[in-house]
């Protein structure tokens, strides 16, 4: 059963015949998981019932006793206008229509209608309330720059502004029911970013996470969603899918950018549909989960070279967030260096060790390919081989040196030298290597001097000498 209140606000439903009211209630719950529903049969308590606040959808039947549904049509504009009203008349006539819309309609739908006309309507009006709703709470928190939740990412270190932002964005579209896209290269944090989004989104189900990357499109499908008994063979017993386990929870799907184009058209009638066939069965289950993705690859590259579908790119986007690369967030290192040391000591019985005071300016100078993961790694390494107080940098030095892809000594076609028509003297050639390593260095002279290989003192007499 779904404990999950679906949408945010609640869908007032407006007709005096009872029939329909208990009819159209069950339609919205079995054909889209609708169940934040008010009935209401007389008219005259509408105004009431939306004066209290907790209601952003109305269907309205247009002929009902006492007040007419177009006089209500038009208290509502008048009173509550952030309101959406959907006319559900039984009248299929041009002109009345186009008076509902006049008066502030979002729709017009008549009864005799398919259940996917009713239906998709209602669920175009959600989708909608819950953007207005997600841009003004992303306002409000652009503006304060505060966070309500700060708990929610404690797992993730970082004094970096743009971050910050991004836990704002996350604060702001944690509740929808939309799907979110998190991109960013890989050990930036994504599943991290993910877990703060389901620990905000207040659903009752748990974070189920799956790894897509070289799932072809069978096991794609029986994964997510599950099997019958018989299904094929050595299906002995039925299987839940992910998206089952999920329930009311969130779907987390990393490496989305592998999925097969096969596999893209399940998930895209899944998100389109909200429903799926478990394999072997011909009768569809309603998803209940929020769906989030991840990826390291560039997918608008992917899908402007047909690798990944359009229409299911554009549906992923609806909410996007992009993680940095630790690189682009210098003043992190510091913060993750004392964070994993103290996670490493901890892991592996030790004291935590004293990093070298050039420690994190030395690793400021590297690019880190792997993020931040990398850097948990190269910690996890050092305080492994750590003996005494101070911790050492040797180990540092040789991952950020093999992390470079140094060579001992480059062949001669790789020699930097090769194209040059002059050769420069070994005077100036020395120059432009001290230069670029005070450059990388961001001038500490002593960090400038490892990157070389010679000793501090060494490189100050060479700069003493090339400033006269």
């Amino acid at each position: 059963m779904n404990s999950t209140a679906y949408p945010g606000f609640g869908i007032l439903l407006v007709d005096d015949e009872p029939a329909w009211l208990r009819s159209c209630s069950l339609t919205l719950k079995s054909c889209a998981g609708i169940n934040n529903i008010v009935l209401c049969q007389d008219s005259r308590e509408v105004m009431a019932i939306l004066d209290k606040g907790a209601i952003g959808l109305v269907l309205l039947d247009l002929t009902m006793p006492h007040l007419s549904g177009e006089a209500l049509l038009k208290q509502i504009g008048e009173s509550h206008p952030a309101i959406m009203t959907i006319v559900v008349s039984g009248m299929n006539q041009l002109e009345t229509a186009v008076g509902c819309m006049k008066l502030g309609a979002f729709d017009y739908i008549v009864k005799t209608d398919e259940e996917d006309r009713l239906v998709g309507g209602v669920l175009r009006a959600i989708r909608i309330l819950e953007l207005h709703q997600e841009f003004r709470t992303m306002s409000d928190r652009m503006l304060s720059r505060e966070l309500q939740h700060p708990q929610a990412f404690l797992d993730i270190v970082t004094c970096d502004r743009g971050m910050h932002d991004i836990f704002n964005y996350v604060e702001a579209v944690a509740p929808s029911h939309q799907p979110l896209l998190i991109t960013g290269e890989s050990g930036v944090g994504k599943e991290l970013i993910a877990r703060a989004v389901h620990a905000l989104s207040r659903r009752a189900g748990p974070l189920i996470a799956v790894n897509v990357a070289g799932l072809d499109d069978t096991v794609f499908a029986d994964t997510l969603f599950g099997h019958v008994r018989g299904a094929y063979t050595g299906a002995d017993q039925a299987r839940p899918g992910m998206i089952e386990q999920a329930g009311d929870g969130t779907l987390f799907l990393d490496e989305i950018g592998d999925l097969s184009i096969a596999s893209q058209v399940k998930l895209l009638r899944l998100l389109q549909e909200g429903e799926y066939f478990p394999l072997g069965s011909d009768r569809p289950k309603r998803m209940n989960a929020r769906i989030v993705v991840a990826t390291h690859s560039d997918l608008a590259s992917k899908e402007a070279a047909g690798a990944f579908r359009r229409d299911l790119y554009y549906r992923l986007c609806t909410h996007r967030i992009h993680i940095p690369p630790l690189r682009e967030r210098p003043g992190d290192i510091p913060l993750l260096l004392d964070y994993f040391l103290g996670v490493a000591a901890k892991s592996l019985g030790k004291r935590k060790p004293t990093p070298p005071k050039e420690l994190a300016q030395t690793l400021a100078t590297y690019p880190f390919p792997g993020n931040v993961r990398e850097l948990r790694g190269m910690v996890h390494n050092a305080v492994s081989l750590h003996k005494q107080r101070i911790l050492s940098m040797d180990s540092f030095l040789k991952a950020i040196g093999h992390g470079r892809g140094y060579q001992p000594l480059p062949a001669p076609s790789r020699n930097p030298f090769s194209s040059f028509e002059r050769l420069p003297t070994f005077t100036e050639a020395a120059e432009l290597l001290v230069e670029e390593a005070i450059a990388r260095a961001n001038g500490v002279q002593a960090i400038a001097a490892r990157l070389l290989g010679i000793s501090p003192p060494a490189l100050n007499k060479r700069l003493k000498m090339s400033r006269k």
